[in-house]
């Protein structure tokens, strides 16, 4: 007997949905992203940058650290 088959509001292979863009800015404007979208509920993130690994932490007071 085969397999039952899985319901039809559920696909076989889950695939995540793909990640917001970022918002569309004015021409010869930098992209404007979101400190929430970076640190995604994190209070420190690290970012690598020509071979270098920097961090990047919100503090309490809502200030932002970048350090190498």
């Amino acid at each position: 007997m085969a397999p039952p088959a899985p319901p039809a509001s559920q696909p076989e292979s889950a695939v995540p949905a793909p990640a917001p863009s970022a918002p569309a800015t004015a021409p010869g404007r930098p992209p404007l992203l979101a400190s929430e979208d970076l640190f995604q509920g994190s209070r420190v993130v690290e970012i690598a940058h020509n071979g270098e690994v920097y961090r990047l932490q919100a503090t309490r007071l809502g200030k932002l650290i970048l350090t190498k």
